[in-house]
């Protein structure tokens, strides 16, 4: 799933949606407050409705250091094992801030929906992506389902809840698309190289 700004919540948790955000240059998707805010609102941390108002640079800055963080941890993991020093900064995060307290209203529509009882702030939220993500790697069957992006270039990992766990990229339409039309580029070529090769046999 796409959102506004490139957003993507299509990787199975919190975190790894965080994760998901950087890009580097110009794949940079946390460029400012405003595209931090959708972020925090599409990924659900932020009921719709509630004021960021508060958003600025600094949670923007803040939030990209959790991601680095996030990215070094999972993929490490994924490896072998990650940091002590960075498990501890993670621990760090999961208990510098107090995640904000939900509460239940009726809508004008008599449904009923969630908000806070006031604006949250960013410790609280960091701590909620950081808790996120030590549920994830303590949990041993979400954990082995942890995959890393097949696709040339992608270093996006999600978590493959596939029939038979035979997911290959983070988005068919996307990677996996590439992926069809580079093969399909290659089988050209080669094709192509038989005929010359084949032509070339034929006129001596």
């Amino acid at each position: 799933m796409t959102a506004p700004c490139g957003l993507r919540f299509d990787c199975g948790r919190i975190c790894l949606d965080l994760m998901a955000t950087s890009g580097g240059g110009p794949d940079e998707r946390l460029t400012g407050p405003g595209q931090l805010a959708a972020w925090l609102v599409g990924a659900g941390l932020v009921p719709r409705g509630v004021p960021l108002d508060g958003v600025d640079g600094r949670w923007v800055a803040r939030f990209r250091a959790l991601r680095a963080l996030l990215s070094r941890v999972v993929h490490d993991e994924l490896r072998g094992r990650a940091a002590d020093a960075d498990l501890a900064r993670l621990n760090a995060v999961t208990a510098a801030g107090h995640p904000p307290a939900p509460r239940v209203l009726r809508a004008a529509d008599g449904t009923l929906a969630r908000t806070f009882s006031r604006p949250p702030d960013c410790a609280g939220l960091l701590a909620v992506v950081a808790r996120d993500a030590v549920g994830l790697l303590t949990d041993a069957v979400a954990r082995g389902q942890l995959r890393e992006c097949a696709g040339e270039g992608c270093r996006l990992v999600y978590l493959d809840t596939s029939h038979g766990r035979r997911r290959r990229w983070c988005s068919s339409e996307v990677c996996g698309n590439r992926e069809r039309v580079a093969r399909h580029r290659r089988r050209v070529r080669k094709e192509m190289t038989r005929t010359e090769g084949g032509d070339a046999y034929g006129k001596r």
